[in-house]
């Protein structure tokens, strides 16, 4: 999506907690001021069983989310907020057949799309809609083939991944597509002609294992530079000898900083289970400094090998509900716990995970989409929410 990355966290509690889980314990020592206390307050509590996968804010007044039940279906439909109450309304007639919950994707500052995800009919996975602030229409000319990463710098300047190989183009006009140099697995806009996108390469330098035969896959990373995508030269990851069995290493996400710094994170794993004194997966952590990709300093406490979701103007917000501020300071988000009027009793156990967070336009607000889990003897269940970021004591 154009604002934020995808999050997909955890903060457990048996007193409360984006998917990977966390135990919500104490915030790390180096961040102890009250300056540095996030909270995540309830914005809305649905009152279905299931899940809030996706959200979308286009101003303080117009909030829209993709909610699920978990009826055996997962039926999908939206929840919409004006800026005085949350509605559940059903997914607009000029949207496709949707096999999984449909995405939403904000295109520049005042329009919305809205994504069928899995159709295995082209004419349906080509039926998208748009929401204008007032209604919900057809897009006219939605990318082809179901995308991968979608992102938006603004309405005549949107890129996403078609397949591996492909990213395409829209102008405000047509989609353009373009063969990248790699496969790649993710996006990010850095600025005007200024995208990345990162994945991994199975020819090249390091690639070969030697006496083998077999392929060692390596990170890759490619930039735009508004005329075309050019391969940029990236940090090789290998194991020490003896190699594990089937090696392979490549990045997974980039993240475009305010500013234009940009940030690349993947992993160098291999088939696990096979032989003995297996080593552990290694985390590759890179950043662009200007000219060259190089390694990231470390971060403390539990914010080490955590990856972004989104930035403001304080630090950065990460997975697993830990935020890292510009200081350094490693910042455990807390949260509340669901009233016992939604059937969540108060020695149950909850865990709250979260799909996305976004900046509301305009504010120092923070809104985040996802559910609690609740695990209670004979009467576990999901409860929808939407989370606000509350700062301070």
């Amino acid at each position: 999506m154009a604002a934020v990355a995808v999050l997909a966290t955890a903060l457990t509690a048996a007193g409360c907690g984006t998917a990977t889980e966390d135990s919500a314990g104490k915030d790390d020592r180096r961040s102890s001021s009250s300056a540095n206390t996030l909270t995540w307050h309830f914005d809305h509590i649905a009152d279905f069983d299931g899940k809030v996968a996706d959200v979308a804010v286009l101003a303080r007044d117009d909030v829209w989310a993709v909610g699920t039940e978990n009826n055996g279906n997962s039926n999908a439909h939206l929840l919409h907020y004006d800026g005085r109450q949350w509605k559940r309304e059903p997914l607009p007639e000029s949207l496709g057949s949707t096999t999984y919950p449909p995405k939403l994707e904000e295109i520049g500052e005042k329009e919305l799309w809205l994504r069928p995800q899995g159709s295995e009919d082209p004419a349906e996975a080509g039926r998208w809609a748009k929401w204008d602030g007032d209604r919900w229409a057809p897009v006219p000319n939605p990318p082809p083939g179901n995308p991968g990463d979608f992102e938006a710098a603004n309405a005549d300047d949107v890129w996403t991944l078609t397949d591996e190989r492909t990213a395409q183009h829209w102008d405000g006009t047509r989609w353009t597509a373009t063969r990248l140099p790699h496969e790649a697995t993710d996006l990010a806009v850095a600025g005007p002609d200024d995208v990345w996108a990162v994945g991994s390469r199975s020819t090249g330098p390091g690639t070969e294992m030697e006496g083998s035969g077999e392929e060692y896959a390596q990170p890759a990373s490619m930039h735009w530079d508004g005329t075309s995508w050019k391969a940029v030269d990236t940090p090789q990851a290998r194991f020490e000898e003896p190699l594990p069995p089937e090696p392979d290493a490549g990045l997974g996400q980039v993240f475009a900083l305010d500013g234009g710094e940009v940030r690349a994170y993947g992993t160098n794993s291999f088939n696990h289970g096979e032989v003995e004194n297996e080593p552990a997966d290694q985390s590759i952590r890179l950043r662009w400094d200007g000219s060259k990709w190089a390694e990231q300093k470390s971060a403390p406490g539990g914010c080490a090998l955590r990856t972004p979701v989104g930035q403001d103007g304080e630090g950065l917000f990460l997975d697993g509900n830990w935020y890292l501020t510009d200081d350094d300071r490693c910042v455990k988000i807390k949260r509340e716990r669901l009233p016992v009027s939604t059937g969540a009793r108060k020695t149950s156990n909850q865990s709250l995970w979260l799909a996305e967070i976004h900046r509301v336009p305009g504010t120092d607000d923070w809104l985040g989409a996802g559910h609690v889990q609740v695990n209670q003897s004979g009467d576990p269940f999901g409860a929808p929410v939407v989370v606000r970021l509350k700062r301070g004591g």
